[in-house]
């Protein structure tokens, strides 16, 4: 019996594929209409969520052990994570360090639901509280959540709107990476950043919120309030229609022509790649897990992990009760950083379009060695006590900007899953031509838009303070 051939498929050209996505989401994120109601539901979730959190010794975690066998901290179930000692070698003896880490041996899902509104992307954001934000709730993804999350591993309630990222019936994919998480406070962890659209019709559950593009660019501004997950989950969107602008708007023109492929490069993408490889090859950076004891430079006291100098960061226990998320009540070890951070990046204008300086620099958590980051990535207080020659580079030109040449300037938080209380600046600074050092490159936005579609080429500080700097696509007011 003989059968009909089934005749393959229409394919879509992939860059008009990719274009008709990057149109839409710029017309979302032109499109800024008052934030009453997402004002509104900010209120409403408040008065509805409530999360307590109080620091308690790590020996009186319940749930928590020190594990005999490994010497590291762990849950009684074995799952979820542990905290570990890492110790660190380099090509030189004398940088070798030791240092606690979060093994968190799993991939989570960070993901924004999007739909059409009255013809224009909104994305389903969910004002989340957790245990390590200093102000509470914050602007969260659709879904946030660690595999033993939505396995049910924690035995809480179901994650809402996960089957739209899990089926992909349901779903027309947007963007979807796996990317890094902090390389000096993770052992290789990755979450999987999603953006899925759906046609079908999605209620706004409470806690939950629309918003198009351009409404989470304004919110951006707002210290505190669009969480890292968010922001990561931002700079992975293919965010610029295709067309180069034209006329002279200033920054914002430079900034479009940025997003724009095609345009003037200071390096072809290629270039770039086989930089980023040739240092990957030759890196020295080595490490290896350890018992906690085996560290050195840190000491347990006062039912906490810190450096013996006080630098850095410490490890300490909390003790966690929450109404409206999954699970009511929960203990856990968090890091609490000695001091804010610091991510900045400088720009300049390369015949009308913009470059970024992108650092790139190793760290020992991070699954390929190293990855781009921010012009400036460390802790301030830290630096400021340094002697000018052992600086970072660009740091006192970061610092000492003048209040003109600043494009963005807020302190958002990092991660309050894991982070207590943690967070870092964020400072586009525009300058004039800088000479390249060797661990250093101009980029344009386009070119850093193609990495963010592929794994480990930027950490999780590079996409933070790059979607503070797509907020500024031309818009509504700021």
């Amino acid at each position: 019996m003989s059968t009909a051939p089934i005749a393959p498929p229409v394919p879509v050209p992939a860059e008009r594929s990719r274009l008709t996505a990057a149109r839409r989401l710029a017309e979302s994120a032109r499109t800024v209409p008052g934030l009453a109601e997402f004002e509104q539901a900010v209120q409403e979730t408040r008065e509805r969520v409530l999360t307590i959190t109080e620091t308690v010794p790590l020996d009186r975690l319940s749930g928590w052990h020190f594990d005999d066998d490994t010497g590291f901290i762990a849950h009684d179930s074995g799952r979820f994570f542990s905290v570990e000692g890492l110790q660190v070698e380099t090509q030189s003896p004398a940088a070798a360090w030791g240092q606690p880490i979060i093994n968190q041996p799993e991939t989570g899902i960070l993901g924004f639901l999007a739909k059409e509104i009255d013809g224009v992307l909104h994305f389903l954001m969910q004002l989340k509280a957790e245990p390590g934000n200093r102000n509470g709730l914050q602007v969260s993804p659709t879904v946030q959540a660690t595999r033993s999350n939505y396995t049910g591993i924690h035995g809480g309630l179901q994650v809402p709107y996960l089957e739209y990222f899990q089926d992909p019936a349901r779903r027309r994919v947007i963007a979807d990476v796996r990317q890094s998480e902090q390389g000096s406070r993770f052992l290789r962890k990755r979450n999987r950043n999603m953006v899925v659209e759906t046609t079908e019709p999605v209620e706004a559950l409470e806690g939950f919120v629309w918003l198009t593009l351009g409404q989470l660019h304004r919110l951006m501004a707002v210290e505190d309030l669009v969480n890292m997950s968010t922001r990561s989950i931002l700079a992975c969107l293919p965010l610029g229609d295709g067309v180069p602008a034209t006329g002279d708007r200033g920054f914002g023109t430079a900034l479009e022509r940025s997003l724009a492929l095609g345009g003037p490069e200071v390096h072809p993408l290629v270039d770039a790649l086989s930089w980023i490889t040739e240092a990957r090859t030759l890196s020295g950076m080595r490490a290896r897990t350890v018992s906690l004891d085996a560290l050195a430079d840190w000491e347990f006291t006062g039912g906490r992990i810190r450096h013996r100098a006080e630098r850095h960061f410490e490890v300490i226990g909390v003790r966690v009760e929450a109404v409206g998320r999954e699970v009511g009540q929960w203990c856990q070890p968090m890091i609490r950083a000695q001091a804010p951070e610091l991510a900045a990046i400088l720009v300049t204008r390369v015949h009308g379009v913009l470059h970024v300086l992108m650092q790139l620099r190793a760290e020992p958590g991070l699954t390929d060695t190293a990855e781009l980051a921010p012009t400036v990535q460390c802790t301030p207080d830290t630096c400021a006590q340094l002697p000018p020659e052992q600086r970072p580079l660009f740091f006192d030109l970061v610092q000492n900007a003048r209040p003109a040449d600043i494009r963005f300037d807020t302190v958002l938080s990092d991660e309050g899953g894991r982070f207590y209380h943690t967070g870092s600046r964020h400072l586009v600074v525009e300058t004039e031509w800088l000479p390249e050092p060797p661990q250093f490159r101009w980029l344009t936005l386009a070119q850093l838009g193609e990495l963010t579609q592929h794994s480990h080429y930027l950490n999780m500080q590079a996409r933070s303070v790059l979607a503070c700097l797509r907020s500024l696509f031309p818009g509504g007011d700021r």
